[in-house]
């Protein structure tokens, strides 16, 4: 077979959703090992990182946008070691650990298949946990600060949700690029903040504290709610942008610009903030590590819980 590619006879595992509804409809299940085609890496994934995206899913809030058929293998990001490389692919190896965005869907697995193009190798001294940690909440608030938002130094940010997994890593995108920072967080969560940059915490549940924000150039909206406290945050001709809120272009006072965003692929963004990780310059957080079988009872908690991003264990 080509580039190692050999019959796989372990047993695979997955977390798979069956139907929209409750914590029922997510099962842990026996599966066929994917074989890489053209173009492809099978990965033995270590740790997969978890979203409150999958609850979304799950509920069929997102039925509209993302149609799916089941059963689907949920899970958007995964670090773990390369099995097995299909035809045309260079650049890996056999055993070489990498991380990697599959597209919302298909990280909960033993074995995973998937474009070799979305894989990024990880630099030794990097833990799988917080490699794991990296793709979807760092490139999230790096291209909603900079692609979209258009932070540069010397402006200021209002990052709405700083202490979760996105949050945590664009408080630190944004303090590092000069910009001056204040984030909302929960009050045990407010000294977490402080600590990764920002130059202000506000409790997020004090509305007498956020009224007193104000002339900010930028707000990152990451909780979708508490949109009518946080226009009066902008100065004239300021944007919001949200991660959460599809509708805030419609809701958006006349003097202020606002869009809703979802995150991309970009394999060079997300090699550089890999690295910039492994290099201790931006950390990663990783506040809870769930085991593979309890997968379908926490994704009902998603996005609460302590700061930092929650993994998924696959063994």
């Amino acid at each position: 077979m080509p580039n190692g590619q050999e019959t796989m006879m372990a047993n695979n595992r997955a977390v798979r959703l069956h139907g929209y509804g409750g914590p029922d409809t997510v099962t842990v299940d026996d599966v066929p090992a994917p074989r890489a085609g053209p173009g492809e890496v099978t990965v033995r994934v270590a740790v997969a990182g978890m979203n409150p995206f999958d609850r979304k899913l799950r509920s069929g809030a997102l039925r509209d946008e993302l149609p799916l058929t089941f059963p689907v293998t949920l899970g958007a990001e995964l670090a773990g070691t390369v099995e097995a490389l299909g035809d045309g692919v260079g650049g890996l190896t056999v055993g070489q650990r990498v991380v990697g965005w599959t597209g919302n869907l298909g990280a909960y697995a033993r074995l995973v298949a998937l474009g070799a193009a979305a894989l990024v190798p990880v630099p030794d001294g990097l833990g799988d946990a917080e490699a794991a940690a990296v793709p979807v909440a760092g490139l999230t608030a790096s291209q909603a600060l900079f692609e979209h938002g258009g932070l540069v130094a010397g402006r200021t940010v209002l990052i709405h949700g700083g202490s979760g997994a996105v949050g945590s890593f664009a408080v630190q995108l944004a303090a590092r690029a000069g910009a001056t920072v204040i984030a909302t967080a929960s009050a045990p969560n407010l000294a977490y903040v402080r600590e990764l940059g920002a130059a202000r915490a506000v409790d997020y549940a004090d509305a007498a504290a956020l009224a007193q924000v104000s002339a900010v150039d930028l707000v990152l909206d990451l909780a979708g709610r508490g949109l009518d406290q946080l226009w009066p945050t902008l100065k004239p001709g300021g944007t919001l942008i949200s991660t959460a809120a599809f509708d805030v272009a419609a809701r958006a006072p006349a003097s202020l610009t606002a869009r809703a965003i979802q995150m991309h692929a970009d394999a060079g963004q997300l090699a550089a903030l890999v690295r910039r990780v492994a290099d201790g310059e931006l950390r990663a957080t990783v506040g809870r590590t769930v085991a593979f079988d309890d997968a379908a009872a926490v994704i009902e908690g998603l996005g609460a819980g302590p700061p930092g991003k929650t993994v998924l264990a696959v063994r």
